[in-house]
C-alpha cells in the first residue's frame, strides 16, 4: 500500500531534512507544490486534502489556517510547528513520552511535533517527575547549545554570512535572553512542572547538533536520591527504545574536551542521555541530538510512521 503524504513548507529547514528522509520510501507518495503554486493558498488547500497526512512545516500562524482547511475532511495532520504543541485537541508528537504515547499518536486526527530543546529537557526530566525524584514545582535550569540551523533560514543566512565573520567565532553565543523561549510552555505542559525552567540558550559555529544540560541540585532530589538513582530511573523508563540510547553511568570517570561533541548525533534520529553525578551530592544530565533529527524531522518522521501503521524506524537512521 502507498500512503499519500504532502509537506506544506517543503523549502524550510525542517520540511527539506523531512523530505530528504521519506526520498526512496516505495510505500510513500510525497507530495509538493511547485515554486509557482507553493505559495498559492487554493493549491495548498487542495493538496492538503488530497493527502492521508499533510506535514505542516509552516510559522505558527500559516500552520493555524491550514489545520482549518482540513476541517470536514479525511486528512491528519502533523504539524512541526509551535501553534499546537499544548493544545489538548491534538497529541503530542514525542513516542517516548510515556509508555502509552505511540499509540495515541497512532490513532491521533492531529499530532504536533516537538521542540528540540523541548524533546531533550521533556525526555531527561519527565521519568524523575513521574518517580517522584523530582517535585513537580521544583525550579530547574536549562543550558541548551544549539547549532545554528535550529534558528531557520534567517539564523543559517546570519551566520553563513562572511561580512557577520560568525563562522569562526571560537565561543558560543547566548540568545533570545530578553523573553521566554516559545520551548518553555511545552517544557512544563508535558512534564507536569509547575515553575517555569530557566532557559540559557546559546548557538554555536556549527551548522547541525545539540548539547542540552540540566542541573539537578542535591537539594532537589527526594529522600537523598543520587546519580545511581536517577540512572536507574531514566534506563527503566528507557529500556529497548530505538532512539533513546542512555549512556553507562559515570561515576568519577574524568572528562575531556570532546566528551560530550553536541554534533555526535548529526544526521540521526537518535539522542543520547548522560548522567553525570557530582560529589558534592548533584547531578548533571545531559542529552546530545540533532536539532533537525531528533530534534525536527527525525521525531517528526517517526510519528508519520506510527500514524500511517508504518514500521516506527522506518527511514531513520540510530
Amino acid at each position: 500500500m502507498t500512503h499519500r503524504v504532502y509537506i506544506d513548507g517543503h523549502v524550510g529547514t525542517t520540511g527539506l531534512r523531512i523530505r530528504d528522509w521519506l526520498a526512496g520510501r516505495e510505500d510513500l507518495e510525497v507530495l509538493t507544490l511547485p515554486e509557482t503554486d507553493r505559495k498559492d493558498p487554493d493549491a495548498r488547500r487542495e493538496a492538503l486534502r488530497q493527502a492521508e497526512v499533510a506535514v505542516l512545516c509552516l510559522p505558527d500562524d500559516a500552520a493555524r489556517d491550514a489545520a482549518a482547511w482540513a476541517e470536514g475532511s479525511a486528512v491528519r495532520l502533523l504539524d512541526a510547528s509551535t501553534a499546537h504543541r499544548v493544545d489538548d485537541a491534538w497529541v503530542y508528537g514525542l513516542p517516548e513520552l510515556t509508555p502509552d504515547q505511540r499509540k495515541a499518536i497512532r490513532d491521533a486526527p492531529r499530532v504536533s511535533n516537538p521542540g528540540c530543546y523541548a524533546s531533550a529537557f521533556i525526555l531527561a526530566t519527565r521519568p524523575l517527575v513521574d518517580a517522584g525524584l523530582v517535585e513537580p514545582n521544583a525550579t530547574l535550569g536549562c543550558h541548551g547549545l544549539s547549532g545554528y540551523s535550529g534558528g531557520g533560514r534567517p539564523m543559517i543566512e546570519k551566520w553563513e554570512d562572511p561580512a557577520q565573520k560568525l563562522a569562526s567565532l571560537p565561543f558560543s553565543a547566548p540568545y533570545a535572553l530578553n523573553h521566554v523561549h516559545k520551548h518553555v510552555a511545552e517544557m512544563m505542559h508535558w512534564t507536569g512542572l509547575g515553575a517555569e525552567p530557566q532557559m540559557l540558550p546559546a548557538v554555536g559555529p556549527f551548522r547541525c547538533g545539540m548539547r542540552v544540560a540540566v542541573p539537578l541540585h542535591a537539594g532537589m532530589l527526594r529522600n537523598g536520591a543520587n546519580g545511581k538513582d536517577v540512572w536507574e530511573i531514566l534506563e527503566a523508563r528507557y529500556r529497548g527504545e530505538p532512539f533513546v540510547r542512555l549512556q553507562p553511568l559515570a561515576e568519577g570517570e574524568e572528562t575531556h574536551e570532546h566528551s560530550f561533541d553536541p554534533c555526535a548525533c548529526n544526521d540521526t534520529n537518535r539522542i543520547e542521555l548522560h548522567v553525570r553525578p557530582h560529589p558534592s551530592g548533584h547531578v548533571l544530565l545531559l542529552a546530545i541530538l540533532d536539532n533537525l533529527g531528533k530534534g525536527a524531522a527525525g521525531v517528526a518522521i517517526q510519528s508519520l510512521n506510527l500514524m500511517l501503521g508504518c514500521e516506527e524506524t522506518a527511514g531513520l537512521r540510530t
